[in-house]
């Protein structure tokens, strides 16, 4: 199994995150690991950020490929897939609390990552053969949560926790097992649940 890990706005792969907790337990687990830190993260620029996709993807060795996003890195994906920018498809994507587009587009830094109406079903299907969104029921970044955001437009199996904010460091989200067994799964469907000990 080989991993590309995409992380957000303003994240310097704090070793707090469980996006860095979780690429430490794959290379732990001796599978391939890319978790690159992306130009400019306080000032990202989409064109950058694409193509430091692109290039990771087609680096990214098979049979079995999959890639997680946060926040921004989410948004990424998205665009690179309504522009049918990703070099191969993927195995499984998992989308993990994306900005709503108003949300994106209420900040000045990162309005050019909002995700095009173009955007479709079929796109997405030809970037990656599973997607998943995971968000929660009060994250700042998507008030309405995330099958209003992108759930529900781009008909992807969503899972909305409870009380998990923008599932980061802030809300307690470092060590985070549900995410590693999905990783290690071959079940694209099995289900993503809180970190442990946290408020339901």
């Amino acid at each position: 199994m080989s991993f590309l890990i995409l992380h957000g706005w303003q994240n310097r792969r704090p070793p707090a995150h469980w996006q860095h907790w979780l690429a430490g337990e794959l290379r732990s687990g001796g599978h391939v690991v890319d978790y690159p830190q992306l130009p400019d993260p306080d000032f990202p620029v989409l064109e950058d950020w694409l193509a430091e996709l692109r290039t990771r993807v087609a680096a990214l060795p098979g049979p079995h490929r999959t890639v997680i996003c946060h926040s921004l890195g989410c948004l990424l994906w998205l665009n690179a897939a309504a522009r049918a920018e990703v070099p191969l498809q993927v195995d499984r994507v998992l989308l993990v609390a994306p900005p709503s587009t108003d949300v994106t587009l209420s900040h000045p830094e990162i309005a050019g990552f909002a995700v095009p109406r173009s955007l479709t079903p079929t796109l997405l299907k030809a970037a990656a053969a599973h997607t998943t969104l995971v968000g929660s029921d009060n994250d700042p970044y998507a008030p309405g949560g995330p099958a209003l955001a992108y759930g529900d437009w781009l008909t992807i199996p969503t899972t909305v926790l409870t009380g998990a904010a923008h599932l980061n460091i802030d809300a307690g989200y470092g060590p985070w097992p549900s995410v590693l067994d999905w990783c290690l799964t071959s079940d694209a469907t099995r289900p993503i649940t809180h970190r442990p000990d946290s408020p339901r």
